[in-house]
């Protein structure tokens, strides 16, 4: 392995860097036997996506010929706003194909997240009930016990918003809300997943008043641990403003979805790290355990786990034994190491895999990056027009600021937390 690895270095604006670096891959091409397959991938700062792709194709490193293959590996975020994004998306597809773009998002490399579209269209049982129908909400929760990890300067310009709404949790929104493909084909997949990311209703600057929430974490206690605030992190502002919790109230605007509310929520140095998807059906009719000592029917969930255990939990009620009608919550569980073994994996794996075959079914098309963006810049200009004034909200070691919890409240609804 060693023996197949090489350093090149020089600056990213000088033009004769790529010129050597077309030289030197024609070598390792002739050494290795690579067919002249390469693919690029930018593990670089944002800003410099576009000039690099640039300056490949200006040598030829982008052509496609004799059957060999070109691609460009593009990690997130993909522009900071929709703007920066539709203008990131131009300077490519000038020197590139969408077809040699791969825009990477590691969550998509999860099995459990791939297992939505399997999960969905593959079981006679739950695709007759995933519509407004049955489905009460759907709840998204991308939890962190992390926090910014010596990654102050680049997370205090970015935010929790910008860092993991239009990319990880679109993308999780997409995949659980989605029609049914025509086929597994990349397009055919993505092009629903563009439905949707089109069809969530985008906020009126009241409207990201009352159904956003962001928050910052000020000092608290993990495992007994005591755990700086944010302000106090390296590399932050000890003024700063920037949210490091996000919950968010959607809606879609189709025929399947109507009125079913999308309750997201993201955040760093909460109570467990958990990611997790939760649809939560209606209540069935109280009538037949009116005259009985039950008092209410709770509703059935079914719970996605994607990280870090990953598997499947259904909730229901059953009768508590006894002379006395009670019910109780009771879960099945599935647990993919149960099942399939444990294959310790960060996603990347598979998803470099993908790149190599050209399969794009998991990576993000230049439609869906602005897609998602839309959704989130009238929240942007409004937050960016009123700064908070009470960060700190939250004391680190919790699940957010007390407004994320009345956001639900207000609907008659509540969080599902799963503690470690």
């Amino acid at each position: 392995f060693c023996k197949r690895l090489y350093y090149l270095s020089g600056e990213f604006d000088n033009k004769n860097v790529y010129s050597q670096l077309k030289d030197f891959l024609q070598k390792v091409d002739q050494d290795h036997t690579t067919h002249s397959n390469f693919f690029f991938y930018l593990a670089t700062a944002p800003s410099f996506f576009g000039q690099i792709v640039e300056h490949l194709a200006e040598v030829g490193l982008m052509e496609e010929d004799n059957h060999h293959w070109r691609r460009v590996i593009i990690e997130k975020p993909f522009g900071h706003d929709v703007d920066s994004a539709r203008l990131l998306n131009q300077q490519l597809l000038k020197v590139a194909k969408e077809k040699q773009i791969y825009r990477i998002d590691h969550y998509l490399g999860k099995e459990t997240v791939q297992n939505i579209l399997a999960f969905r269209f593959a079981n006679g049982i739950f695709e007759p009930i995933w519509n407004r129908r049955y489905i009460d909400h759907v709840q998204i929760s991308v939890a962190e016990t992390v926090g910014v990890e010596r990654r102050g300067s680049y997370y205090d310009q970015a935010g929790a918003l910008r860092d993991m709404v239009p990319n990880h949790i679109m993308q999780l929104i997409s995949l659980t809300s989605m029609e049914p493909p025509v086929s597994f084909h990349a397009d055919a997949v993505r092009d629903e997943q563009g439905k949707i990311l089109h069809a969530i209703q985008q906020w009126s600057s009241e409207e990201v008043l009352t159904k956003t929430v962001r928050g910052q974490y000020g000092p608290g206690m993990i495992d007994g641990q005591h755990l700086p605030g944010y302000r106090e992190e390296e590399d932050v502002p000890r003024d700063s403003k920037t949210e490091t919790f996000v919950a968010m109230k959607l809606q879609i605007d189709n025929w399947r979805w109507a009125d079913v509310p999308f309750y997201l929520r993201t955040g760093k140095r909460l109570a467990a790290q958990n990611t997790h998807i939760v649809i939560q059906f209606r209540r069935a009719p109280f009538v037949l355990f009116r005259d009985t000592p039950v008092e209410n029917l709770m509703p059935n969930q079914l719970v996605l786990h994607i990280s870090p255990e990953e598997g499947i939990s259904l909730q229901f009620a059953a009768k508590v034994p006894g002379p006395i009608m009670r019910l109780g919550a009771v879960d099945m569980n599935f647990e993919y190491a149960d099942y399939f073994g444990v294959q310790p994996s960060t996603g990347y794996e598979r998803l470099l895999h993908d790149c190599m075959i050209g399969d794009q079914t998991l990576f993000q098309r230049a439609d869906m990056v602005e897609a998602g963006w839309c959704v989130v810049s009238p929240v942007l200009d409004v937050w960016k027009a009123l700064p908070p004034r009470n960060f700190p909200n939250y004391a680190a070691g919790t699940w957010g600021p007390k407004e994320a919890d009345e956001l639900l409240e207000r609907d008659g609804r509540h969080w599902r937390n799963f503690e470690k």
